[in-house]
C-alpha cells in the first residue's frame, strides 16, 4: 500500500525495535534509514552465514568505514550477533544499530542482556486512526483490524486467516517454543474467548483440555511473541475490594476475529463488542508507547462487578474510559464511571459509543468512538479533553 507516515519517534542512538509480524517494521526502517547497512535474517542464506560466523559482521563493517547505521532485522534468529554488536559499539561510537524483532523470548532465553541496558527499546504497533487519516473507517477496522500487512493485501481476510498459521510455523514451531503445536493452536482459540475479558487460566485450560501450568506458559509465550498482553487492575489507593485477575487483549482487532471461533451460539453483538473494546485498547497502548510508556494502562473492577474498561494513570494525567458497542447511551451505562469518579474525583472520565453525537449523560461526557480514535495522537499529552 502507499506510504503512510507513522507516529513513532525513533530513540536517540542505538535501539531495539520490537513489534508483531506485519506491523511494518522493515518498511518504516527502510524509509527512515535509506542508506543503512542492512542484515535481513529472514533470508536463509544470511541467517546461515551470521549464525555460523557472527564475527563476519564485524569484518564487513570494519571494511567499510562509511557505514553509520546498521539495521539487523529479526535479530532474535541469530542472538549471538548481539555480542558482536556490543563489541563494535565499544570500538566505533559513531555506529548506530537498530535491531528489530517480533519476539523477545529467544533473546531472554539465551541470557542476552539487551546490550547491557545501553540500547533503548521501542515498539511499533498496528496503524493508529490518526496515521490513516481519511483512510480510517471504524467498521472496516473492526472486521479486519489495522495491521499494515493486512491493509496492504489484495485479500485482507485471506491474509488474516493465514496470519495465525504464519506465527505458528515461523515463530512457534521453528523456534521450538512449545512441544505440542496442536495444543497451542487449541489454546489460542480458547484464549480468544477471553479477549477484552478477565483472564481465568483455569477456564482456558478446561476449554482447550490442557493442564493449567501449560496454559500459564502458553500465555507467557503469547506475550513474548507480542500477540497479546495482560492488563492489570488499577489498585492505587483502592477504596473498595477489587478483583485480582488481569484482563487479556490480542494486539489487533482483526487478529482477534481471525482466531475467534464463530457459530450459531456466538452472537455477533458479543464479538463486535469485544472487537471494539480491543480496538480502543490497541490505540491507547500505541498512544502510550509512542509517548515513551509514561503512563500505566489498567482497568478497574470491583468484587461486586462494577467495571471501567480502561484507566490511564501517569505524568500525562488520570483518565477513565468506558466503551459501549451501542448507538444509544442509557444512564446505567455511565454509572461505572460515576462510581469510579466518586472514588477518584481527580479522574477525567469518558464513555465511547457507536453513535454520531457528543452527549452528556448524568454529568459524564460521551463521545463517538470513531471521533475519539481519529483525534487520539501521541502529539497530544492527553487522550481526550
Amino acid at each position: 500500500m502507499e506510504s503512510i507516515s507513522r507516529a513513532i519517534v525513533p530513540p536517540e542512538g542505538s535501539y531495539f525495535l520490537f513489534g508483531p509480524r506485519g506491523t511494518g517494521k522493515s518498511s518504516w526502517l527502510r524509509a527512515a534509514y535509506p542508506d543503512a547497512f542492512w542484515v535481513d535474517l529472514l533470508e536463509p542464506e544470511l541467517l546461515q552465514r551470521y549464525s555460523a560466523r557472527p564475527s563476519s559482521l564485524a569484518e564487513e563493517l570494519e571494511g567499510d568505514k562509511r557505514v553509520r547505521t546498521v539495521v539487523i532485522d529479526e535479530v532474535q534468529r541469530a542472538p549471538d550477533l548481539l555480542s558482536v554488536v556490543h563489541a563494535l559499539r565499544e570500538r566505533r561510537r559513531s555506529l548506530r544499530f537498530v535491531l528489530t524483532g517480533s519476539s523477545a523470548r529467544k533473546l531472554k532465553r539465551t541470557g542476552v542482556d539487551l546490550l547491557g541496558g545501553r540500547a533503548s527499546v521501542a515498539t511499533l504497533h498496528p496503524f493508529m486512526a490518526c496515521e490513516l487519516g481519511s483512510r480510517f473507517e471504524l467498521s472496516a477496522a473492526l472486521r479486519t483490524g489495522l495491521l499494515p500487512l493486512v491493509l496492504g493485501a489484495e485479500d485482507s481476510r485471506a491474509t488474516l486467516r493465514g496470519y495465525q498459521a504464519l506465527y505458528l510455523k515461523e515463530e512457534v514451531q521453528q523456534e521450538g517454543l512449545v512441544r505440542n503445536l496442536g495444543a497451542f493452536a487449541r489454546f489460542l482459540e480458547a484464549l480468544s474467548f477471553s479477549h477484552a475479558s478477565v483472564l481465568n487460566i483455569s477456564n482456558v485450560a478446561r476449554e482447550c483440555t490442557v493442564e493449567r501450568k501449560t496454559v500459564e506458559s502458553f500465555v507467557q509465550v503469547t506475550e513474548d511473541l507480542l500477540l497479546g498482553t495482560r492488563v492489570p487492575v488499577f489498585t492505587r489507593r483502592a477504596k473498595r475490594a477489587l478483583v485480582a485477575h488481569p484482563k487479556f487483549y490480542f494486539f489487533d482487532a482483526g487478529v482477534f476475529r481471525s482466531i475467534r471461533p464463530t457459530g450459531p451460539l456466538d452472537p455477533a453483538t458479543e464479538i463486535d463488542g469485544a472487537a471494539l473494546e480491543g480496538l480502543v485498547f490497541q490505540h491507547l497502548r500505541a498512544w502510550n508507547a509512542y509517548r515513551g510508556e509514561r503512563n500505566q494502562l489498567c482497568y478497574w473492577r470491583t468484587r461486586h462487578g462494577v467495571e471501567v474498561d480502561f484507566v490511564l494513570y501517569g505524568p500525562d494525567g488520570f483518565f477513565a474510559i468506558e466503551v459501549k458497542n451501542a448507538r444509544r447511551v442509557d444512564p446505567a451505562d455511565v454509572q461505572p464511571l460515576r462510581e469510579f469518579q466518586s472514588d477518584f474525583p481527580a479522574a477525567h472520565v469518558l464513555l465511547l459509543h457507536r453513535g454520531e453525537r457528543r452527549l452528556n449523560v448524568n454529568g459524564v461526557n460521551c463521545a463517538p468512538c470513531d471521533e475519539f480514535l481519529a483525534k487520539l495522537t501521541p502529539k497530544r499529552s492527553a487522550p481526550f479533553g
